[in-house]
């Protein structure tokens, strides 16, 4: 959600709380940057996320339980075709670049909420500031997915039958609105998410620490312990 700064105070109180920090000045950002806040020439402001996905592709068996988990939750059916998580596989790649985990980053600064020109993506506050969408809004333009910056895309655009199969915009929400979530207190930041309770080999998990932003290193990370080491993984 993006927050209007105040004239008087500068940031809602809740937002100030979560933007606090040093100005940093951001080339080709149309503003600045507020540490832990995006803060923008028309004055809006737009708090960090709450909850982030990172993977261990070393770990990562591609079972794909985490795709079928995350369809099922969002969709009610297994389907490759709707999982916010990727699983992508070389048949001729040998470990550990045989395959990798592709996750949506939850960006501090993210392309999609800024192109959608419908205002369908936001940072939605009653959610801890997950990026999320809003299927109401959404007119499944393609622009978000078009904006993306990452290989693969972390949205992708498909039918949806709850809209008489109108195109609509998917991303990884940590499972804030998954409306077949087995849990009665469901997802989001302070929920359980689908790929990380599901993976087998414990591959995937949550944090709350905002992950650097350039480069892969902040979301692709080491969960192996002294016992994976024995099996002749990596330790690092």
């Amino acid at each position: 959600m993006k927050l209007k700064v105040s004239e008087k105070n500068g940031l809602s109180r809740r937002t100030f709380l979560k933007c606090t920090g040093t100005i940093v000045f951001a080339v080709g950002s149309g503003g600045y940057l507020l540490s832990g806040c995006e803060v923008k020439e028309d004055g809006s402001a737009m708090a960090i996320s709450d909850g982030y996905l990172v993977v261990d592709v070393e770990k990562c068996q591609g079972c794909i339980s985490c795709m079928l988990a995350c369809s099922l939750v969002h969709e009610g059916a297994e389907s490759l075709s709707y999982s916010r998580i990727q699983i992508l596989q070389d048949s001729f790649g040998k470990f550990p670049d045989d395959l990798t985990i592709e996750q949506c980053r939850q960006c501090e600064a993210p392309a999609c909420v800024d192109v959608c020109a419908e205002g369908a993506l936001t940072a939605n506050a009653e959610f801890g500031y997950v990026r999320m969408v809003d299927k109401e809004k959404c007119t499944g333009c393609g622009s978000c997915f078009k904006a993306c910056p990452h290989t693969p895309a972390r949205l992708t655009v498909m039918e949806d039958e709850t809209f008489s199969r109108e195109l609509k915009s998917l991303k990884c929400d940590l499972c804030a609105n998954a409306p077949h979530h087995w849990d009665e207190k469901g997802g989001g930041p302070d929920g359980k998410q689908a790929c990380v309770e599901v993976c087998p080999v414990g591959a995937i998990a949550f944090r709350k620490k905002l992950p650097a932003q350039k480069g892969k290193s902040g979301y692709k990370v080491n969960l192996r312990d002294k016992n994976w080491v024995r099996l002749g993984y990596r330790d690092s």
